[in-house]
Formats: C-alpha cells, sequence, structure tokens
C-alpha cells in the first residue's frame, strides 16, 4: 500500500474497494474498472 493515498501499488485500489470487490455488480466493477484508468499511478522505480 502507498503511504500517501492508500492505494494498492499493484492495483490502485483502496483497501475498501479490494474488500468489497466480490460483493460488487458487474456494473460496479466496470465503473470501478474506469475509476482506476483516471487514478494517478506511481512508478515504483522513480517515485519515492
Amino acid at each position: 500500500m502507498d503511504d500517501e493515498d492508500l492505494y494498492c501499488l499493484g492495483c490502485h485500489r483502496t483497501l475498501e474497494e479490494i474488500a468489497n470487490w466480490s460483493s460488487l455488480s458487474i456494473i460496479d466493477k466496470e465503473a470501478l474498472l474506469l475509476t482506476l484508468k483516471k487514478r494517478p499511478k506511481k512508478n515504483l522505480a522513480t517515485d519515492e
């Protein structure tokens, strides 16, 4: 987890999003995936 943004460094979801994933509908999962595409990503090699 990124300590600053509280996102998983691999999938860029929050702990709540990860925990709720299995109970989400297909539509809600697709909406979250669209949100994730817009969420800033950190590069482990260059971002500190």
